[in-house]
């Protein structure tokens, strides 16, 4: 499976200067959020693959003007072609706003999806705006990552935490990896191409099925 990546910054390769055929190949996009919504509908039309989503902290205008054609899966579970995906979006409160959440709400929001996370038998891919706290994030109060983002990753063992929030033209010496436990951290700021292998999980067909646009090549099943 190909997936690209995206976060922050739209990538000008991927829109002002599109040409058919720069999206062929991909199975699936993930944006961890501040991105503009018109940017993620044109690559959802352009691309032949879901465009799934969670929000930043910029993003209060989707509020009102939501993706086209975009799934949000904020606080949310699906499985795609076997791949399990869980969203969290938003940053660590820094000033009023949108998006924004203390640690007691990130845990909060982790502790309720404790029961789909059994059901789904765990999780392979947690895509974030923030990144865990001291793994890719600042010092800076805008830029502090999650203390409960790095709890779940002790607990869950996802194999990827996606995310952005913290741009990689802050620093000339910021790692996109990073390894912790048995999960790779990679800050998909702009851009980032993923490619897996396909993970076959029979035993979770029996999951509600959501069909996109009536095309069954885009399936996504939410536990």
């Amino acid at each position: 499976m190909k997936i690209l990546a995206i976060s922050d910054e739209e990538c000008a390769s991927l829109w002002d200067y599109y040409v058919p055929g720069k999206l062929s190949g991909y199975d699936l996009i993930l944006s961890c959020g501040d991105l503009k919504a018109d940017y993620l509908s044109f690559l959802v039309t352009m691309g032949s693959c879901p465009v799934l989503y969670v929000h930043g902290n910029h993003d209060g205008s989707y509020r009102q003007f939501p993706p086209d054609g975009c799934d949000c899966i904020d606080d949310r579970i699906v499985t795609y072609n076997g791949l399990r995906i869980l969203g969290l979006g938003g940053c660590l409160r820094y000033h009023p706003g949108p998006y924004q959440y203390s640690e007691k709400e990130m845990r909060r929001r982790i502790r309720k999806l404790r029961y789909r996370l059994w059901c789904s038998g765990g999780v392979d891919i947690v895509i974030t705006h923030s990144p865990p706290r001291g793994l890719g994030d600042d010092s800076d109060p805008a830029h502090r990552g999650f203390e409960a983002l790095r709890a779940l990753l002790d607990k869950y063992h996802p194999a990827y935490l996606l995310h952005g929030h913290v741009h990689m033209r802050y620093g000339h010496d910021r790692s996109r990896e990073l390894t912790y436990g048995d999960t790779t951290i990679i800050n998909v700021s702009e851009r980032y191409t993923l490619e897996l292998p396909d993970i076959p999980h029979p035993a979770r067909q029996h999951n509600q099925v959501i069909w996109k646009n009536g095309d069954p090549y885009r399936k996504i099943s939410d536990f």
